[in-house]
């Protein structure tokens, strides 16, 4: 069936923007560079890349589910969803182990694939709600900024957002809030796009070389994410860039 190449797009962009910033993060984390990534540019442009992104995996979720409704293969996408997220929360587990070897403190223990992997076992209960999801996306959001103001002595509920004071990651999405910036997703895509068509007018871009370009990232988001960070350190080892291990 026909993929929608706007959401290809928008991933690609994210993916771009997701490689800059962390490009920024490897250079200030080696003291290569001096950057300030808590300023408003950085953190912003950090928030705005996780947003999008996340946004795309709810609309991608809504447009699998009602492509199989489509097809007739319901019954399957349970289970096709089942195994997606297992696959996912398994490298999510392979990334834990590598950063806890290489980095130490700091490892990613509930980063962006442990959600996305935990979020898509979730979704398949929120697939029916529709507009609902957006009030849910909503007040799980609002949850999870207040969980941000409370800390407690044990790491248990790391995965849901209450974290120790003195707990950091150099990738840290739980559940609350970023499983609502999913579910809003879903929302929109059900609104955008029912029944597997869009509902509003969209100008067919897809043949373009700037865009086409984009949508091969974002439909390869995941094999990119996996390989950008190892690439990166191996440009500014080539560089000239002192690694701490090396």
């Amino acid at each position: 069936m026909v993929r929608f190449w706007e959401v290809d797009f928008l991933r690609g962009m994210a993916i771009i923007l997701m490689v800059l910033f962390h490009l920024a993060y490897d250079l200030n984390y080696f003291g290569a560079q001096q950057i300030e990534l808590a300023s408003r540019f950085w953190f912003y442009l950090a928030r705005f890349t996780a947003t999008l992104f996340l946004l795309l995996v709810g609309v991608s979720l809504s447009l699998s589910y009602s492509r199989a409704r489509l097809l007739g293969q319901e019954d399957r996408f349970r289970f096709r969803l089942l195994k997606r997220g297992l696959w996912i929360f398994s490298l999510a587990v392979g990334v834990t182990l590598v950063t806890y070897l290489f980095i130490g403190r700091g490892f990613i223990i509930f980063g962006v694939l442990h959600l996305i992997g935990v979020s898509l076992l979730l979704s398949y209960s929120f697939r029916r709600l529709h507009g609902v999801n957006f009030m849910l996306g909503l007040l799980f959001i609002l949850t999870g900024l207040f969980l941000q103001s409370v800390s407690v002595d044990f790491p248990w509920l790391l995965w849901m957002g209450l974290a120790p004071w003195d707990f950091r990651s150099v990738d840290y999405f739980p559940l609350l809030p970023w499983f609502g910036v999913i579910l809003i997703g879903v929302a929109s895509g059900d609104l955008f796009y029912r029944g597997y068509s869009r509902r509003i007018p969209v100008p067919d871009l897809a043949k373009s070389s700037l865009v086409s370009g984009l949508a091969f990232l974002g439909r390869n988001s995941l094999a990119i994410y996996l390989a950008h960070q190892p690439v990166l350190i191996g440009l500014l080892y080539l560089g000239g860039v002192r690694l701490p291990w090396h």
